[in-house]
């Protein structure tokens, strides 16, 4: 069996032990992207000190005038914080436990994942690929802060599809034994979160044991015998795609500057991710349904029974079949299924229906909802019908993307916006 891992330890760093998390951590730079105020009291919590907020970009202001300021900025703190403020270190791992709003705790491993490893473009087959569809066009903004940065933060997670619990359950089992890090509560709401060293050799070598079996040829080929290609898939990216594709454009501008040896070891080359098992009952991956607007719902039925007709979807009313979805409008319900989808997973056969009849009917429009509840409240009224999603199985993601080469744009939310990752490790990235 293959024995290399594409999750390897890294070297963590970390403020120093007293610094208050409410103060230290924040939340993922792509949350409350049209909420400026969020921000705002984002910076009043991080006043008076070092914060990762002064080491990240906030996207709500990627189109502010004073954005290159901004980044040289970031810069330059990155310089004063490598010296001054980033005085612990890690070499190995950090396990994190995350307690959600539903009381659930959510673990997972810090480490770095190699770039080599990673493909954002839809249908790789590298080890690491995303879920969903990469907008290439969001990479560029990204860049201006990748470029001449000393640090990174990571608020990238992956997903391992781990059933037997074999990665990050046995270290949970072992936290007694581990340094604890840090332990407190996270801004605005973010709740708790603590972490722990895990340095010891024997136990990461276990972790990168269990990680090569996962993304081994033999465990590939006994769960996705139907599979286009052979090639393993070890890890999906479950959250934070977008900056993980900007460090691999980075990766890939370097690349032509350095010699041969230098390409083996420069830290660009890896970019720290946390690890989740999709199988834990704390990852709640909720679908995101769908809603058009200023439509009927005898028009949008009419159409969908023509659109399946003109594909041999073979759309049925009932849920018998696999792939049921449920069309919600002003006065009527009704389930439907198809015998015959499109794609590998009921969000791809309607995304493609959906593609057709906005073609159809340039005057509609589609929103993209997370919570069934707004969606009912949406379709209650004249004009708006929903396209209501099933619950995804923990499989059928990894399935998605094997079958599918990448999951469509806005398949799956991962928790609240709060419940994202927050930044809180750093890791340098510049010789």
């Amino acid at each position: 069996m293959e024995t290399k891992s594409c999750f390897m330890p890294a070297h963590i760093l970390l403020p120093e032990a007293d610094l208050p998390l409410g103060q230290w951590g924040c939340i993922a730079c792509d949350q409350f992207t049209s909420d400026l105020s969020y921000w705002e009291k984002a910076a009043q919590a991080a006043a008076g000190g070092p914060s990762a907020l002064h080491l990240i970009l906030p996207e709500v202001y990627l189109g502010a005038e004073d954005l290159p300021a901004r980044v040289e900025e970031i810069h330059r703190t990155m310089a004063d914080y490598e010296q001054n403020v980033l005085t612990r270190a890690v070499d190995g791992f950090v396990y994190v436990e995350r307690t959600l709003q539903s009381g659930r705790v959510r673990q997972g491993l810090v480490g770095r994942v190699d770039l080599e490893a990673y493909n954002y473009r839809r249908g790789s087959l590298s080890p690491i690929r995303p879920s969903e569809k990469t907008v290439e066009e969001r990479i560029p903004p990204r860049m201006a802060v990748r470029r001449g940065a000393r640090l990174e933060t990571p608020h990238v997670m992956m997903l391992a599809d781990d059933p037997g619990c074999t990665l990050i359950e046995p270290v949970a089992a072992r936290k007694a034994q581990l340094r604890p890090l840090y332990d407190g509560e996270l801004m605005l709401g973010g709740g708790h979160v603590a972490g722990w060293a895990v340095e010891d050799p024997a136990l990461i070598a276990q972790i990168e044991a269990a990680m090569a079996s996962l993304g081994s040829a033999e465990t590939f080929a006994a769960r996705y015998p139907d599979a286009p290609g052979k090639y393993p898939l070890a890890l999906a990216v479950g959250d934070g795609n977008h900056s993980l594709a900007t460090a691999k454009a980075y990766w890939e501008e370097l690349k032509p500057t350095l010699t041969p040896a230098q390409r083996e070891n420069h830290p660009a080359r890896w970019c720290l991710t946390e690890v989740c098992n999709v199988r834990s009952d704390a990852i709640e991956i909720e679908p995101i349904h769908r809603v058009l607007f200023n439509t009927s719902y005898e028009t949008v039925l009419l159409s969908l029974v023509t659109w399946s007709n003109e594909n041999m979807a073979g759309v049925r009313f009932g849920d018998e079949f696999h792939q049921k979805l449920l069309l919600a409008g002003p006065v009527d319900e009704c389930p439907l299924s198809f015998e015959n989808p499109t794609a590998p997973l009921i969000v791809g056969t309607v995304d493609e229906f959906v593609e057709y009849f906005l073609e159809n009917h340039p005057e509609a429009r589609v929103d993209y909802v997370h919570d069934e509840a707004a969606v009912r409240a949406f379709s209650a009224k004249e004009g708006a019908v929903g396209l209501l999603l099933p619950p995804l199985e923990k499989g059928d993601l990894f399935r998605g993307v094997v079958l599918g080469g990448v999951l469509p744009r806005k398949t799956f939310s991962m928790g609240h916006a709060e419940e994202k990752r927050y930044y809180l490790e750093c890791r340098r990235i510049a010789e």
